[in-house]
């Protein structure tokens, strides 16, 4: 696996791939610069070399030209977390985009503008990738948040480089910790996953079966298999139609060995609002007319223990209503266990949107060993894909 640490940048341009999509205010000030802090250390260490760096990157999904989602209201913020001059230019191809590239000095960054300005550029079209290539001598692929999507920036363009192309720091780190949860990890390799459907994770628990040792189902989707089960759930969130898909998950489970840990109690409410009334029930003995929202402070305890006695941890789904107040307490304990296990020596991997908000809402970022920073790219490593964006660097 090539990373940065296989090439000097000295005299060399890096046309880099971030994923600076971030999110605006209506002022077009950035609301959480996370993406452009994760990137900063690749580009520090080109600058370092004395290398410079062109940055493309998408920013939400334009149709065509919309000023809104021009690069240059972030150009002010990508600048004040580097502590470097950006240049910013208002093309990513043709003879405006090579003129400001070729005049970048070393020790210099150049902003392009939005990648999806161009239709080429999601429909992966050689000639626009081609294009992009003229910009540097060396393609970086920083940006794991797009590296699931065969674009021109984060797939196409690496044809281009066959002998000059590599992982930034960010990207290498996210396929390291994804490796360490599902090849390296030490065991016993722990995975908890949240969330409300079991739909969407179907894959990756038949991906993770092989691999996991304990099994941890919470959230909404714990219904499912409860109700399969036999349980009485009220008005929780059920899909009817994956309850034989749940048993079998159970069965292949067994075989494998797997120790499937479901919520023992919940918080239930008698309404889907913050200020319901609530109770502590038997997961199994929900009254009608009442809605799990949170797990119980047996299922806690339950699960802190297991998570104590796990060394590798993966993190994805929150155990409840985590954006309420009121049932997010199952939420801010299953972190505080993981990070009493992260400092005890454990690895941790959260990933997922819902478990990365979540984190970052109760300040448990910097308590675990790595945050993802891409939700679907994220997942589809988990279920055992390998990512265009990464396979077109390991080619």
């Amino acid at each position: 696996m090539k990373t940065l640490n296989d090439f000097n940048f000295k005299n060399k341009k890096a046309l880099i791939r971030v994923d600076f999509n971030v999110p605006l205010n209506e002022k077009f000030e950035v609301t959480d610069a996370t993406r452009i802090v994760s990137a900063k250390p690749t580009i520090i260490k080109i600058l370092e070399d004395g290398g410079s760096c062109v940055l493309m990157s998408h920013l939400g999904r334009p149709k065509g030209v919309q000023d809104e989602f021009s690069l240059r209201h972030i150009a002010a913020k990508v600048k004040e977390i580097l502590g470097v001059e950006v240049k910013f230019v208002d093309a990513c191809v043709g003879s405006k985009a090579e003129e400001a590239a070729a005049n970048l000095e070393p020790g210099q960054v150049l902003l392009l503008e939005n990648l999806r300005f161009h239709k080429e550029e999601t429909a992966g079209d050689k000639d626009f990738a081609e294009q992009l290539s003229k910009l540097g001598d060396v393609y970086v692929n920083d940006a794991f948040g797009t590296a699931h999507r065969a674009h021109a920036s984060t797939t196409i363009v690496a044809q281009f480089f066959p002998e000059s192309k590599c992982f930034g720091y960010l990207l290498a780190k996210e396929i390291e910790s994804i490796e360490k949860v599902l090849k390296s990890g030490e065991k016993p390799v722990l995975a908890i996953l949240g969330g409300a459907k079991v739909s969407s994770k179907i894959t990756i628990i038949e991906n993770i079966l092989d691999k996991v040792d304990h099994l941890i189902i919470g959230g909404g989707m714990a219904f499912t298999f409860i109700k399969a089960q036999g349980g009485k759930i009220g008005n929780s969130i059920c899909e009817d139609d994956k309850q034989a898909l749940a048993l079998d998950i159970l069965k292949q489970a067994k075989e494998k060995n797997v120790q499937v840990h479901i919520p023992v109690d919940v918080i239930a409410a008698d309404a889907f609002s913050n200020d319901a009334n609530t109770q502590v029930v038997d997961i199994n003995e929900i009254p009608d007319g009442w809605e799990g929202v949170d797990a119980g402070p047996a299922s806690r305890k339950q699960f802190h223990d297991v998570v104590m006695d796990s060394k590798t941890i993966l993190w994805n789904g929150p155990l409840g209503v985590f954006e309420m107040e009121s049932f997010a307490q199952g939420t801010i304990e299953l972190g505080n266990s993981i990070a009493e296990a992260t400092k005890s020596g454990a690895f941790s991997l959260v990933g997922g949107g819902d478990s990365v908000a979540a984190v970052k809402q109760f300040g448990f970022d910097d308590k675990v060993s790595y945050v993802s920073t891409g939700g679907g790219a994220m997942l589809e490593s988990l279920e055992g894909k390998t990512l265009p964006g990464i396979a077109a660097i390991l080619e």
